[in-house]
C-alpha cells in the first residue's frame, strides 16, 4: 500500500461527457483524463479530486499494466484506501476504469500524456461526442 500526498496538481486535465454516469447495455466512454505521466501514485490523486461528487467514492482503478508504473496493489488518496489493479486486456489500453460500490462504473479514455495540446485537445472533445467510439486513439 502507498500513501499519497493531499496535494493534487493545480488543475487535472478531465473532460466528461454530458451522458457520463447513465447506464446502458453497451460499455462506452465516459470522459476523457489527460495525464502528466503514467505514474498513477502521481496522478491518481489530481484524478479523483477532479471527478463530480455525485460519483461517490472511487474504491477501485483497472489500468493497463504494460502503460502504468504502480506500487502494489492499492494507496490512501484523502485519506480513503484506492485499491489498484492491472489488466492485459486489448480492450483497456487506452483506457482507465473507475469503480464506486453502489454507484457505478466509469471508463474514461486516456490521452497519452505527451500528447500535444492540439492533440489532447481532439481526443478529449471525441471521446465526449455522441458517437462512443470515436475518441479511441487509433
Amino acid at each position: 500500500m502507498t500513501t499519497t500526498p493531499s496535494l493534487h496538481p493545480p488543475s487535472v486535465r478531465l473532460r466528461l461527457g454530458a451522458q457520463s454516469g447513465r447506464g446502458g447495455s453497451a460499455r462506452r466512454i465516459d470522459g476523457a483524463w489527460w495525464p502528466r505521466s503514467y505514474d498513477l501514485t502521481a496522478e491518481l490523486p489530481g484524478l479523483l479530486a477532479g471527478l463530480p461528487h455525485r460519483w461517490g467514492h472511487i474504491s477501485s482503478v483497472l489500468v493497463n499494466g504494460a502503460m502504468w508504473s504502480l506500487a502494489g496493489d492499492g494507496m490512501l488518496v484523502e485519506e480513503q484506501m484506492v485499491h489498484t489493479r492491472r489488466t492485459d486486456s486489448p480492450r483497456a489500453l487506452h483506457t482507465v476504469c473507475l469503480l464506486a460500490p453502489g454507484r457505478g462504473r466509469w471508463d474514461l479514455l486516456v490521452v497519452p500524456p505527451a500528447a500535444t495540446e492540439a492533440e489532447a485537445e481532439r481526443l478529449m472533445e471525441a471521446a465526449t461526442a455522441d458517437d462512443p467510439l470515436a475518441g479511441h486513439p487509433a
